[in-house]
């Protein structure tokens, strides 16, 4: 079990947007430089989080933007719209479990109970954390790298 790497690239993404879109044209490709990851790949993320709203995308010319502040992007918002489906991967359950057998007919109505508790308090932990406080994390880390280079 594991969230995709989808949503931590995602957030990696709009870190270094909202880092460096002010001074540069934040492209797919430079965005695929930083991350280490295919264009692609990048390309299709930031399709998603165009059309949820998160960033913007000059048209033609490229270089990506945020759209809202960060204080009301979540890292659900984030995730949910780059991997739609990413709690029930993380908490699934076998598809066919034996019929014949009295685990195997009851096992996945017993575990849908505690499953969705599980998906509902990660929804709401992941809704609680803000690219906002991603960012002061980022700042903090920058900030320390810097004091102890010297």
């Amino acid at each position: 079990m594991h969230i995709s790497n989808k949503c931590s690239i995602a957030v990696h993404c709009l870190v270094f947007i909202h880092e460096y879109s002010q001074k540069h044209k934040v492209t797919s490709e430079l965005l695929s430089l930083s991350s280490g990851c295919n264009p692609v790949i990048i390309r299709n993320i930031m399709s998603a989080l165009k059309k949820d709203g998160i960033i913007s995308v000059k048209f033609g010319t490229g270089g990506a933007a945020l759209s809202c502040p960060p204080e009301e992007i979540t890292l659900y918002r984030i995730c949910s719209c780059v991997e739609p489906d990413a709690l029930d991967k993380l908490v699934g359950i076998h598809k066919r479990p034996s019929l014949l057998c009295p685990v195997g007919r009851n096992i996945q109505s017993i575990l849908n109970h505690s499953y969705d508790r599980i998906r509902i308090d990660l929804k709401k932990s992941m809704e609680s954390i803000t690219l906002s406080e991603i960012l002061k994390e980022y700042h903090e880390k920058i900030n320390l790298d810097n004091s102890t280079s010297l």
